[in-house]
């Protein structure tokens, strides 16, 4: 009797993994790519029942850390990878590995009612150094700007850095904010106020500002004449293989997860 226990447990035991539920994909990072991969990733598990999905945000860095130590096997970014954190990824043993997945342009947006319409990056640049203080230096109302920025963890952040500061530091007096989502409310809600966003995150609530004359779109990211453009990105531990090659296929599908990129509002790499 005790034998055909042991047995039919030992049954159970060599059986049960077929039941067994897929293994969760943890996604973590980029407020940008946040509503794209949400959208996105609804999308796939309705079209894989056996596929289940957790997506967080935190900010690019944060998303590529969590890559490198093993928290997440899909790390969302709105910039590249630094030289500096593919180095401590190899260290863990981790390779990262680059997917772009779509095209997004950084906007800069002010409260509706107010007058300014152009900017250069040279203003935008004094502005966020503190040089420019008044609304009525570029053709405002007499009016202190409040500079909105996003944090140093963000992505969007560095890229803003990198091509309109070049090195000049923002302002110690401007407010940081954690998300997209954060400076759209704060921006919305003070008619003084500037701020910068993924061009999905546009809405009624915001005016966007042409830049050197320059409209943000579609057609003025992809062909290099927005000055404040940049691919978005996901970052997987080599290759990715199994069910994440299956996702990451789905993304890049124009008839899947690239039709959602449009829908979001940002620019898609495969028409």
């Amino acid at each position: 009797m005790f034998k055909a226990i042991a047995a039919f447990l030992l049954g159970i035991m060599v059986t049960a993994p077929a039941y067994a539920a897929s293994q969760e994909i943890m996604i973590n990072g980029s407020t940008t790519v946040l509503p794209v991969m949400q959208k996105v990733g609804e999308a796939f598990m309705n079209a894989n029942p056996g596929s289940s999905l957790a997506i967080s945000g935190g900010g690019s860095g944060n998303g590529i850390k969590a890559l490198s130590e093993g928290l997440c096997q899909v790390a969302m970014s709105s910039r590249d990878i630094k030289d500096s954190e593919r180095a401590e990824a190899e260290a863990r043993g981790v390779n990262p590995y680059r997917i772009a997945i779509a095209m997004d342009a950084l906007v800069p947006v002010v409260h509706p009612d107010n007058p300014v319409k152009e900017i250069s990056v040279e203003q935008l640049r004094d502005i966020y150094s503190g040089k420019i203080t008044n609304w009525q230096e570029l053709g405002g109302e007499d009016a202190k700007i409040v500079v909105i920025s996003r944090d140093s963890s963000s992505g969007t952040f560095e890229t803003w850095e990198e091509i309109i500061m070049k090195k000049t530091k923002v302002s110690p007096t401007a407010l940081m904010q954690a998300s997209n989502g954060a400076v759209v409310q704060a921006v919305s809600k003070n008619k003084k106020a500037i701020g910068y966003i993924g061009f999905g995150y546009l809405n009624n609530s915001l005016k966007q500002i042409n830049v050197n004359g320059i409209v943000a779109g579609a057609e003025t990211a992809l062909d290099g004449t927005w000055p404040i453009a940049r691919e978005l990105y996901l970052f997987t531990n080599g290759e990715p293989q199994g069910e994440l090659k299956k996702l990451v296929d789905f993304v890049l599908d124009p008839k899947k997860g690239q039709k959602y990129v449009l829908d979001i509002g940002y620019i898609p790499l495969k028409d």
